[in-house]
């Protein structure tokens, strides 16, 4: 009897739909155990991305960091130094594990991110100084520098851009976010050529937040179903919740889409320009009466990039659906976001709200990861005896 052909790897189906599934985790025994270069060999995991809250998660639990934390405090560096060097250490350590993939792939994916100081996202002069300082730091080609996409954040990735560097433009929440990104990484490129400097290495990536909408915009359609009593009219409302999150985001792979056929890129992909993708950040759901693998299955297709909470890699991996669908129903999109505008829920200013949320949530776990630090420093010297 015939044995019953194996069903191939979701993950892996998602790199033939043109996505490159990345995982939003990092630490010193993902990279240590081996168990990241299986996700790497087994799952095609084309990338990682970090953050201050992600640190926080990897040194505050276990003992993995103990050793080097003592060693480094005892070279006389303050926490906040300590915990810089274990998270440069730590991404490089994920850049070598990715590097086959970066090699393999031309320079198109493999990346490591890691991310400024959430003291530079407001001031530009800082941030370009930060990410020149992490870029030398990690040393690696396949280091991707994450930089706030905040007004004043742009002009900094205009610039780190042209000087080479690899971006991941992160905190973007809304259209006119995004667009300024967009038009900082053409603006680069070109700029680069002016130079006659190549745009071959210069990668970038445009992180765009979809279950942070969806949580702020289900609390303001609360809001407003509490002053509605009109049955039809409370249906309509409630049959809005869940959705702002992949609509915003489909209008966004909808412009990104038009970039791709503009005049400057056009210009720009001959030269060696490579695409600035799309990576969907935040798709883990946070509601649990939304499916699991909600903002990853309606936003696959080509140029895009996922990145994957551990749960939601698993559970994306037992049971989401691979199939293209960014560029699907944008017309029903664009009707939610009519929809919610017209209760006065307009998604420009969820953005402005979201990022400034985003910055000051990064800020606080930046001061956690710090404080976890500073605390292992004095159990460990009190352990040892010093």
């Amino acid at each position: 009897m015939a044995t019953p052909a194996k069903t191939e790897n979701r993950l892996l189906q998602l790199k033939r739909l043109g996505q490159s599934p990345w995982l939003d985790f990092i630490s010193r025994g993902l990279v240590r155990s081996g168990r990241l270069q299986r996700l790497v060999d087994q799952d095609g995991i084309g990338g990682v991305t970090s953050n201050p809250a992600i640190f926080e998660k990897a040194i505050g639990q276990g003992h993995d960091y103990d050793d080097e934390i003592l060693a480094l405090a005892r070279q006389g560096l303050s926490a906040a130094e300590v915990y810089d060097r274990l998270a440069v250490d730590d991404v490089r350590a994920a850049c070598d594990v990715l590097a086959p993939v970066y090699l393999g792939s031309g320079g198109e994916d493999g990346f490591v991110s890691i991310e400024v100081t959430p003291a530079a996202a407001y001031d530009t002069e800082l941030t370009v100084a930060e990410a020149h300082r992490l870029f030398a730091a990690v040393d690696r080609p396949n280091v991707m520098v994450k930089i706030p996409g905040t007004r004043e954040g742009a002009p900094a990735v205009r610039r780190c851009l042209a000087d080479g560097l690899n971006i991941n433009i992160t905190l973007l929440f809304s259209l006119s976010q995004y667009e300024a990104v967009a038009e900082a990484y053409l603006d680069a490129l070109e700029e680069r050529l002016t130079r006659d400097e190549t745009i071959r290495g210069t990668s970038s990536v445009a992180s765009f937040f979809v279950s942070r909408v969806d949580t702020l915009v289900d609390r303001e359609l609360d809001a407003r179903l509490a002053d509605v009593d009109e049955a039809a009219e409370r249906r309509r409302i409630d049959g809005l919740k869940g959705r702002a999150g992949v609509a915003n985001s489909k209008t966004v792979y909808e412009r990104f889409a038009a970039h791709l056929v503009g005049r400057r890129w056009l210009m720009l992909a001959p030269a060696g320009g490579k695409v600035q993708r799309v990576l969907w950040a935040s798709t883990g759901t946070k509601d649990p009466s939304y499916s699991d693998t909600l903002y990853v299955d309606e936003l696959i297709g080509p140029h895009t990039v996922t990145t994957l909470p551990e749960a939601t890699l698993a559970a994306f991996k037992a049971h989401g659906t691979p199939a293209r669908t960014v560029d699907r129903h944008i017309e029903e999109a664009h009707r939610v976001l009519r929809e919610l505008g017209g209760l006065g829920i307009e998604m420009e200013e969820i953005g402005r709200r979201l990022q400034r949320e985003g910055v000051d949530l990064f800020a606080a776990a930046h001061a956690g990861v710090v404080d976890i630090v500073a605390r292992k420093i004095d159990e460990l010297r009190v352990r040892e005896g010093t």
